[in-house]
């Protein structure tokens, strides 16, 4: 597909263009930049942004898409009841067809919301690909290895990387350890080593929870992060998810192995797991992202809501108005995601790179007058303002439509039976 869109502010993640256009063409930027003396190409369609804002997709780097069907189903519970009483055993239930129509449903909210690329800790892997292969969406999938995993563990992860690798390149494979005090020492020792045999970065929960810590330093005598590190988990990078309590040692240990962290504030508000340290983290030169984990944690798969609460928390907690500024938070949101997941080509709008990015109506409101968009962006957008998300040069969200080869109805309908069979309704 060959797409023009002129008359637009362009924000490419590093500069701001005022009243630029840009051109995509197989799924790749061709042109970016100001006012082109155009020459005449056989466009299959040529869109007039009328002054809105294109800007980079959003980036949702840590998510269990299908417990979409625990949605307000598991709230207001401590986070050791929410796993072990709720989450766990409804899951067990869930079978691969399940997972395939929970994440078609959960994609339709990434694409209201802008983000084009998810990375799903989860099991049932290929149907969650096979989901977001039909739905034109990118995931970056991962296995949450834990201590039932060891048995067979190598054969398991070489079957992953066998089957997803060739689901094409909207899917990517990483490897991932659910957590600590969901693994033994062999099931750890046995990821770390396929992890150096593969030269393979290493996604995990870390350092959730204050009972969390507590309980590693009672079995380790170490804290989770420095735990895991010397096991050698991190030694080809990899990402922590949460990382709410950290010690400076702890933040030294990933810096060192140039570990991501992905913070999911609203995630970690509703179940009372704390406020990560991010200015802290930012500062020690740790590149850091945003998520929402699932939908039974969160419960909305809604990024603004994350970018706002990313900066508001810091500011509170300091007692400091400077302390992230909207613009970094909007980085974390957007550059900084596809710089965790290993995704370069989504870094940034710029010729060459895939052509995934979002659309902003800024003729509304809350995006009235106009003085920062950007800034705006974050203090006060909301998926409202999501006009338009395109994944690989191709419309996916348009003005409330979907284009993902599925009835959306269908896809509700679907998702509605899971949850009434599982929740035995």
């Amino acid at each position: 597909m060959m797409l023009r869109i002129y008359n637009a502010r362009i924000w490419t993640g590093e500069r701001y263009i005022d009243g630029g256009e840009m051109w995509t063409e197989d799924g790749k930027i061709r042109y970016v930049g100001e006012v082109s003396p155009l020459i005449l190409l056989p466009w299959d369609r040529e869109i007039n942004a009328g002054g809105n804002l294109i800007i980079p997709s959003f980036k949702n780097v840590h998510a269990h898409s299908p417990m979409a069907f625990l949605r307000s189903q598991a709230d207001d519970m401590a986070l050791n009841d929410w796993l072990f009483k709720q989450v766990f055993p409804r899951e067990a239930k869930l079978t691969p067809e399940d997972c395939y129509w929970l994440t078609r449903l959960a994609i339709l909210e990434y694409l209201s919301s802008g983000i084009s690329v998810a990375s799903d800790m989860y099991f049932h892997l290929e149907s969650i690909a096979d989901a977001c292969v039909d739905s034109g969406f990118r995931n970056v999938i991962l296995e949450g290895v834990t201590a039932n995993n060891l048995q067979g563990l190598e054969k398991l992860l070489q079957n992953d990387m066998d089957i997803l690798g060739k689901k094409g390149e909207l899917i990517n494979y990483r490897l991932g350890l659910h957590a600590e005090y969901t693994n033994s020492e062999e099931s750890i020792r046995a990821l770390a080593e396929f992890a150096r045999a593969n030269k393979m970065p290493v996604y995990t929960h870390l350092s959730e929870t204050k009972s969390e810590v507590e309980g590693c330093v009672e079995r380790h005598s170490k804290t989770p992060a420095i735990y895991l590190a010397e096991q050698g988990l991190f030694d080809f990078g990899g990402i922590a998810y949460h990382f709410v309590h950290p010690s400076d040692a702890d933040i030294k240990a990933l810096k060192d192995k140039g570990v991501s962290v992905t913070s999911c504030p609203a995630s970690n508000l509703k179940l009372a797991s704390g406020i990560a340290p991010l200015k802290k983290l930012i500062d020690s030169g740790i590149n850091v992202a945003l998520g929402t984990d699932g939908p039974a944690s969160n419960n909305c798969l809604d990024m603004f809501r994350e970018m706002f609460l990313a900066t508001g928390l810091q500011k509170a907690t300091l007692s400091d108005p400077t302390a992230i500024d909207g613009e970094t938070v909007l980085k974390m949101a957007t550059v900084n995601g596809a710089k965790a997941m290993g995704l370069k080509e989504l870094e940034s709008i710029e010729m060459g790179n895939s052509a995934d990015f979002v659309m902003i109506d800024l003729r509304q409101p809350n995006m009235q007058p106009i003085n920062n968009p950007l800034k705006n962006l974050v203090y006060a957008g909301s998926k409202s303002n999501v006009l338009m998300t395109v994944i690989n040069g191709l419309i996916r969200f348009e003005r409330g439509e979907y284009f993902v080869g599925e009835d959306v109805e269908k896809i509700y309908s679907k998702c509605q039976e899971i949850t009434d069979r599982i929740l035995e309704r």
